[in-house]
């Protein structure tokens, strides 16, 4: 059974070791403030999603995760309703989200409606990365 909870501080070594690295006290402010989520199929933890507030007015999507074997399954479709359904809840009209121009998951979030809002250069080291583009979603 798939099942979203927001992250606690047992979940910091999982969500830790994946996606850009983020400052330890940022990961404590992410479980202070339910901005992180841990996914799970029968109790096995398969990935995290976590955000943040873009503007300071709106949820802007800084990372989902999924291992390798959950991947093309339905759980990311999944993990998106609920993230969506929760912002939309709390009173939110508008999500965000950005990936790299090099990466397939553009094509994804395209599937679950979001638009192509823009992109930027990241070209300072040491973040330097492919184009990075921004996604947006009205809820």
């Amino acid at each position: 059974m798939f099942t979203i909870s927001y992250a606690a501080m047992e979940d910091k070594q999982y969500v830790m070791s994946y996606g850009n690295a983020m400052k330890e006290s940022e990961f404590d402010l992410k479980v202070r403030d339910k901005r992180c989520y841990i996914l799970r199929e029968s109790g096995k933890t398969i990935g995290t999603m976590r955000f943040n507030l873009i503007f300071d007015f709106i949820p802007f999507l800084s990372l989902m995760w999924l291992e390798e074997p959950y991947r093309y399954k339905g759980y990311g479709t999944k993990a998106m309703a609920h993230w969506e359904n929760e912002m939309g809840a709390a009173g939110y009209k508008m999500v965000m989200i950005s990936t790299q121009v090099d990466e397939d998951a553009q094509h994804f979030y395209r599937k679950l409606g979001y638009k192509d809002m823009g992109t930027i250069v990241m070209d300072i080291p040491p973040y330097e990365q492919p184009l990075e583009m921004f996604m947006g979603k009205a809820l």
